[in-house]
């Protein structure tokens, strides 16, 4: 706890990325030593330019160790420096690990010996989600940990899929811990930190969630995992900037296959084609990661338990959703003994009504 102020002050300093702090640290083997080093120490290691010696003696000369833990402290937030023995083993590994991680949450509920990471386009397909909502379904109350960006479109689903299939999910952000970035998610935010897992960050809570940082959190979302789940990705999006960090992370790296008249699909093709796995199922994952869990069966309707006409109705609208009148023409249902059997389905529960008035099974 003595030597924390170091780690912390160090973060607080936003032009020193974690690759040069992590070099002083290895160098001298102790953070408080490697914060207060003096120009003829900094001289001895090896790749370090003059120029940048200078500069962090300079930035550090205007940064208050103490007053910086107090601000951390002050907020209720909980750290993890990167000698903690808590720090995760797998994040470790990186290149570029990062220094310490700011968490509001408990990242003791999450198991990271089971973390898979979901990225995708932040203007996802309906398709898509869909596709994300069955192989998450697929995982219902096991011990899978669901790692993502917290971003608008897959990450927001990934998290929020994790949630309501009973498992825990870790937010990565790319600013500090005093901004909700989008806005939209603040309740899930809310949600995360209080009950279903941890938000993190490396970034001090006062650093803003600028452009340019959100590659750098990328590689905390997929150095966080055994695997990456791409849904959806242009050629030129974060999804495929996260698909190659799991390549040089040397992790698994799966995609989820779409339209191929989708734009968002090209990259998603691209990486099938050089060898990424395809996902279409929950055991595709299993597999690929060679995981040996206990998986909750996807649920299957027990038609037995209801008359003719609702059976006659799940099964039209098992494979899809459809409007009445389809269901209609298909089942060949009397209109009002369709409407009654429609009513009794969804105040049962088993089916909902969906955007444009068709039902599908709930």
């Amino acid at each position: 706890m003595s030597k924390d102020k170091f780690w912390i002050a160090f973060s607080s300093i936003e032009q020193l990325d974690s690759v040069f702090i992590k070099k002083l640290y290895n160098h001298f083997g102790d953070i408080e030593q490697a914060f207060n080093a003096s120009m003829s120490d900094l001289s001895k290691i090896e790749g370090l330019t003059v120029k940048k010696a200078e500069k962090f003696l300079e930035l550090r000369d205007k940064t208050n160790p103490d007053k910086c833990l107090s601000e951390v402290t002050s907020r209720g937030l909980s750290y993890l420096t990167y000698d903690s023995e808590n720090y995760p083993y797998l994040l470790k590994q990186i290149y570029d690990s990062p220094m310490i991680l700011y968490a509001k949450g408990d990242i003791k509920r999450c198991n990271l010996d089971r973390t898979l990471a979901v990225v995708g386009s932040r203007r996802a397909s309906t398709g898509a989600k869909e596709s994300l909502k069955k192989i998450m379904s697929e995982f219902l109350n096991t011990d899978i940990c669901i790692v993502s960006g917290l971003a608008a479109g897959i990450d927001t689903t990934a998290h929020e899929l994790a949630i309501k299939n009973g498992l825990t999910t870790i937010g990565v952000i790319a600013g500090g811990l005093d901004f909700v970035y989008p806005n939209s998610n603040k309740e899930l935010y809310k949600k995360i930190e209080n009950t279903y897992g941890v938000v993190i960050s490396e970034y001090y809570p006062t650093i803003e969630p600028l452009p340019f940082r959100f590659p750098q959190r990328n590689r905390i979302v997929t150095g966080l995992s055994y695997g990456t789940l791409v849904v959806e990705a242009a050629i030129k999006s974060g999804a495929l900037i996260s698909a190659n960090l799991t390549l040089e992370q040397g992790r698994e790296l799966m995609c989820i296959p779409g339209l191929i008249t989708n734009p968002n699909t090209e990259g998603i093709y691209k990486l099938l084609k050089n060898g990424a796995t395809m996902v279409t199922c929950a055991d595709d994952i299993l597999q690929a990661l060679n995981w040996q869990i206990n998986v909750a069966e996807q649920m299957k309707l027990d038609f037995s338990a209801f008359g003719k006409d609702e059976k006659n109705i799940l099964n039209s609208i098992e494979i899809e959703p459809k409007s009445f009148e389809s269901i209609l023409q298909e089942t060949k249902i009397n209109s009002d003994d369709l409407f009654v059997a429609l009513t009794n389905l969804e105040l049962s529960g088993v089916i909902k009504q969906i955007e444009g008035e068709k039902y599908s099974i709930a």
